[in-house]
Order: structure tokens, then C-alpha cells, then sequence
């Protein structure tokens, strides 16, 4: 059965570290939920508490926030829990190549915890695409001073 709340996705992960699997077939649930606001509400409201990995940690609460915020839903408090946050940037994919495209491309959610992923991360093919996608322009992001601390030419 798939995790259907981020709560289940911390508990699974502490019991079976395939982070990707668990969040993925999370959000094969979240999506299935669409257009049941309280089905989807709930799925984020409970704390997953901590994982003892602060990267999944600040993932969990990157996920939290921008599902909630996209789906018009309640922002859980528990995403702004200060371990929710990184100290150091993580970039997925973590290739040089594309650091400049995801500085830019990264949701609010997640540019603001120093998780550097594309603009829509939590796509799924249960992805309800009536809702649309985000989309950015080919010379975004512009240069910054954000590149080079992130080691960027």
C-alpha cells in the first residue's frame, strides 16, 4: 500500500531508506487525491517528524510547503521547523551542468531551504496536468551572486 500521508513517508524511511521510492509513491497517492481538498490536506498535515537525515528532513518540509501552497491547501506548520532547513546548498540532480538552470528553476519551497530541483519536482504521471505546469524562460536564471557562492562561474 502507498504511504498517504508524509507522516508514512518519514515512517517508511526510517524503516527502508529508498527516500525516492517512498516519496514517489506518496505523491502517486496525493494525485489521486486531486480535487478532494480534505483527502489532500490531511495527507500533510501531521508532523513526519525528524528522520535523522536533515537532507530528507528539509525535503519533507520543502514537499509540505509547496504541495500546500499549489493545491491552495493549509501550510502545516511543522514545515517551518527550523531543522526543515538546510545549512548547505543540495542540488538535485547534483551535476554542474544544470546548477545555474535549478538556482533559478527551484520552487519558493524549496530555493528557500537550499534545495536547488527543477520547476515542477513532485511531478508524477498521476500529475493532474489540467492544473498546468510551470514553465521558465530559456535565459533564466540570470547571473547572480547566488551562482558564485554556490561555486558557479
Amino acid at each position: 500500500m502507498r504511504p498517504r500521508t508524509l507522516k508514512e513517508v518519514a515512517d517508511r524511511f526510517r524503516l527502508d531508506p529508498d527516500w525516492d521510492l517512498h516519496l514517489r509513491n506518496f505523491l502517486d497517492a496525493f494525485y489521486a487525491c486531486h480535487g478532494d481538498h480534505d483527502a489532500q490536506a490531511a495527507a500533510l498535515a501531521d508532523d513526519p517528524g525528524r528522520t535523522g537525515d536533515d537532507r530528507v528532513d528539509a525535503f519533507l518540509g520543502g514537499t509540505g510547503e509547496h504541495l500546500a501552497r499549489r493545491w491552495r491547501l493549509p501550510i502545516p506548520a511543522w514545515v517551518r521547523q527550523d531543522f526543515r532547513y538546510l545549512g548547505s546548498p543540495m542540488f538535485v540532480p547534483d551535476e554542474d551542468a544544470v546548477r545555474g538552470y535549478l538556482l533559478g528553476a527551484s520552487p519558493a519551497s524549496f530555493r528557500a531551504r537550499l534545495i536547488f530541483v527543477g520547476s515542477d519536482p513532485l511531478q508524477r504521471a498521476r500529475f493532474p496536468y489540467d492544473e498546468g505546469t510551470r514553465t521558465l524562460p530559456h535565459d533564466f536564471p540570470p547571473r547572480s551572486g547566488l551562482a558564485a557562492e554556490c561555486g558557479l562561474p
